[in-house]
């Protein structure tokens, strides 16, 4: 039981002599450093709304291609709080997923902030709720866009779909995509805490902040849900039990037979 309770927390993966937690945290900050630099660069050179939601698509895609062998490719606290609720990560390494991908959100906006002129920030990307959407709008908003996503995550990375893990951050991606194209103009479709940490912070505006983590992480825990409990794909038996299932069916047609009494040679 205490073994356990300790996996469940992470604390196994402390003690382990293969440490590699530490690999992983570097891939959640890389990855979200590459969205917020790209995506928010992306943001201070347009105001089309098409153009930012296939900035901040590309930018997922390309980040978990870049970090997914490292930590899974979260890039995303929605999409963390998914897998923790659905038993796929543990407590701790949960946490520190935020925290690194909180970090390197800031970091990826602070470099476009230091490495343009402010003439051009154009507010660097940060989320904001359209003049006549309020913030309990805003949280029904953000939450279907978490939900989308964490949906296309837990579909793409099902283990019983081999087949979709080829084309999973592409996939992932664009619902980024059709996330933006759907709602930028409402809420600037945040989709991922961690992304609007990074901008609130180099533009100091918390105004409505707790929409952007609240919608999306109640989003992805209600994805975890509906996925693994309605929409997984079962598992295929195995050839052994496949086997076993036709073995013990064909002796029973045997038992029945003489049973009978009758010869069916």
């Amino acid at each position: 039981m205490a073994g356990k309770f300790q996996y469940k927390l992470g604390i196994n993966e402390l003690k382990s002599k293969e440490f590699r937690l530490w690999q992983s945290l570097i891939g959640e900050f890389i990855g979200n450093l590459i969205l917020n630099f790209f995506a928010c660069g992306a943001c201070t050179q347009t105001e089309d709304g098409t153009f930012k939601a296939l900035a901040f698509g590309l930018g997922v895609f390309m980040a978990i291609t870049i970090v997914g062998h490292l930590s899974g490719g979260h890039v995303n606290p929605a999409v963390t709080i998914g897998m923790l609720i659905a038993g796929r990560i543990s407590a701790l390494r949960a946490v520190f997923y935020i925290i690194f991908q909180c970090l390197g959100a800031i970091a990826g906006t602070a470099a476009v902030k230091t490495l343009i002129d402010e003439s051009y920030y154009n507010g660097l990307g940060h989320t904001n709720l359209a003049k006549n959407i309020t913030e309990l709008q805003g949280l029904g908003i953000e939450f279907f866009l978490g939900l989308v996503l964490v949906l296309t995550v837990f579909g793409a990375c099902d283990a019983n779909k081999p087949d979709s893990r080829y084309t999973a951050p592409l996939a992932i991606g664009m619902s980024v995509t059709l996330g933006h194209l759907g709602t930028i103009a409402y809420t600037g479709s945040s989709m991922n805490p961690a992304r609007t940490v990074g901008t609130a912070f180099a533009v100091d505006n918390w105004e409505s902040h707790w929409v952007y983590w609240v919608g999306p992480i109640l989003g992805g825990i209600a994805a975890a849900l509906v996925y693994t409990q309605v929409l997984e794909k079962p598992a295929e038996p195995k050839v052994s039990e496949v086997s076993e299932k036709y073995r013990t069916q064909a002796d029973e047609r045997e038992m029945r037979k003489l049973e009978s009494g009758r010869d069916y040679a």
